[in-house]
């Protein structure tokens, strides 16, 4: 039996989630349906998606590969919640069926070995503790021949003007900087990414860069923050400091340009075939 999973930050802002950061990763992560698509003509049927989250590339799966069987694995509980919620809603009964989830860490797969045809991963690999690790577990589910591809964040890109709004309006309300995060686990570079894939034993390399593009509005961009990036400290603000804050915020943002309120973050997509 595998062991019981703690509750996460992403169980409690999964809706949040699901509603203003899920869009944004959404075309950029369907791309890796392209860099799978010869493996499905080829035959493979049982397909994991590690980290499915809220469905966002597994729903994408079932509605193009009419044959396939997707599982979804996430460490969080509510977000698979949701992303049931959403093929209940989204899929035919039929598609419906051939959509199952389970929580899982990306490093500890409760499945045989040789269990799937096709892994996928959509910016998920930058969250776990061992990338490596992930890599060999996802190796070791995989029948031979069978093909891995991902995407996530590569290290690189410019400050997001909206984020410096952001950030500038609540130093002024008193809330400290953001501190940078120690543990980013960003690709570093495109050899790197190689290189981890070739040590988990997989063969035939291909790596490639990309560009994730999102024009936000002020008010979605608000959104995300208040219901998502900065939720909690949004949630423990009085209301009328919480509708000053977003106020002056607003204020900033619409004198932004549209290339201005567009966000532009470097990506990596990777993809190989166990030994």
């Amino acid at each position: 039996m595998a062991e019981p999973i703690p509750e996460t930050r992403y169980d409690r802002i999964a809706s949040g989630y699901a509603r203003w950061w899920a869009p944004v990763l959404r075309t950029a992560a369907e791309r890796l349906l392209d860099l799978a698509d010869a493996a499905v003509v080829a035959g493979a049927r049982q397909v994991i998606d590690i980290g499915t989250g809220t469905g966002t590339l597994a729903l994408a799966a079932i509605e193009r590969w009419p044959a396939v069987e997707v599982t979804g694995i996430d460490a969080s509980a509510g977000m698979l919640e949701v992303a049931r919620d959403a093929a209940d809603a989204r899929l035919s009964t039929r598609d419906r069926r051939r959509y199952r989830t389970a929580a899982a860490v990306a490093d500890r797969l409760p499945y045989p070995d040789a269990s799937f045809d096709l892994a996928l991963s959509s910016f998920v690999l930058q969250l776990v503790p061992n990338r490596a690790a992930a890599l060999r577990e996802s190796r070791r589910v995989l029948r031979a021949g069978a093909s891995l591809a991902w995407v996530t964040w590569l290290v690189g890109g410019t400050r997001f003007a909206a984020d410096d709004i952001a950030d500038a309006v609540l130093e002024e309300a008193g809330f400290d900087a953001p501190e940078a995060d120690p543990h980013c686990g960003d690709i570093a570079s495109l050899a790197s990414a190689a290189t981890a894939m070739r040590r988990a034993g997989f063969r035939e390399v291909r790596v490639r860069d990309g560009l994730l593009e999102h024009a936000w509005d002020p008010e979605g961009y608000l959104g995300f923050l208040t219901e998502f990036d900065e939720d909690t400290l949004f949630t423990e603000l009085e209301p009328g400091e919480r509708d000053e804050i977003v106020g002056r915020m607003r204020v900033r943002l619409e004198a932004l340009s549209a290339g201005e309120l567009t966000l532009r973050l470097p990506i990596v997509y990777v993809s190989g075939r166990a030994a």
